[in-house]
């Protein structure tokens, strides 16, 4: 049996730069892992059936899921005849922007080539990855990355600079089809500095790239869900140095250089009622 974390991510800025022809949108954003995770566990068995069991009724466990899906194409390409009985105990919420389809999409990858003995490199699962899901990539290597292209495009930089993450998923569904749509419509002047962000990452500055961070997705979400403003105020007015949106919404992170700040943020935010779904987080780099 093999048990594997598959950590959830933010993005430290985020935006969108054009479209290709085949209507994927073109990104530069910033991804970070925190220290917020679902755990799976794989065993083979000797049916060369895959199967997925859930703590969620509401996941999917059939072929629609990226963790299954993952199997049937490491099994079919690879001539597996083994199959395997997947676990998924899931914690990071669903639909929140935080990759969490991804991630354990990307966990999928690792421990099967572990469990089948596939011998196949990061390159090597990142290239299948991409096939499936363009996050996918990134949760294979994780840490502290600038994503470009589709969001395959990636390059390690600098780990971000100590400190802490509350984060708050309000009990709304955003449809990331929807958001890119909208964004379409809109002629966006601002864009998002992710160079500067870069750079005051790389320069170990908390406060200079909390005042950098943007995410040109937020132009879309947060004005017709008041629930992410309502929350980035909340953590803002206790304690947090800046609060984002992640991805394309709905949930909410701040950013802490204090952990009782942070504790009392979390505090602020539940008694608030918006939601149940709040966490206390840092940012890492995950091992294998």
């Amino acid at each position: 049996m093999i048990e594997k974390r598959a950590y959830a991510k933010i993005n430290l800025g985020l935006d969108v730069t054009g479209k290709r022809e085949d209507g994927y949108h073109i990104v530069k954003m910033i991804m970070q892992n925190v220290d917020l995770y679902d755990t799976l566990t794989f065993e083979a068995n000797d049916t060369g059936e895959i199967t997925l069991k859930a703590s969620s009724p509401s996941i999917p466990t059939d072929d629609s899921n990226l963790i299954c899906k993952v199997a049937r194409q490491l099994a079919e390409k690879y001539g597996v005849t083994k199959g395997v009985d997947i676990t998924l105990e899931k914690r990071i919420p669903v639909a929140a922007g935080m990759a969490g389809g991804s991630t354990d999409g990307a966990a999928a990858y690792k421990a099967l080539n572990e469990l089948w003995g596939l011998n196949l490199t990061t390159k090597d699962m990142c290239e299948l990855a991409v096939k499936l899901g363009a996050d996918i990539p990134y949760c294979i290597i994780g840490g502290t990355m600038l994503a470009e292209g589709i969001g395959e495009e990636l390059t390690s930089i600098k780990e971000m600079p100590s400190c802490h993450i509350l984060i708050a998923k309000p009990p709304i569904d955003v449809s990331t089809g929807w958001v890119y749509k909208e964004l379409d419509s809109k002629d966006i002047e601002n864009h998002p500095d992710i160079d500067g962000v870069k750079r005051a990452i790389e320069d170990g500055n908390l406060y200079d790239m909390c005042d950098k961070i943007d995410n040109v997705l937020e132009r879309v979400t947060a004005p017709r869900y008041e629930e992410i403003g309502k929350l980035e105020s909340i953590m803002e007015e206790n304690g947090a140095i800046r609060a984002f949106m992640t991805g394309s919404g709905p949930t909410v992170f701040g950013i802490y250089d204090d952990e009782k700040k942070a504790k009392e943020g979390y505090e602020a935010v539940v008694n608030s009622g918006i939601t149940k779904e709040v966490f206390l987080s840092a940012p890492i780099t995950p091992g294998e």
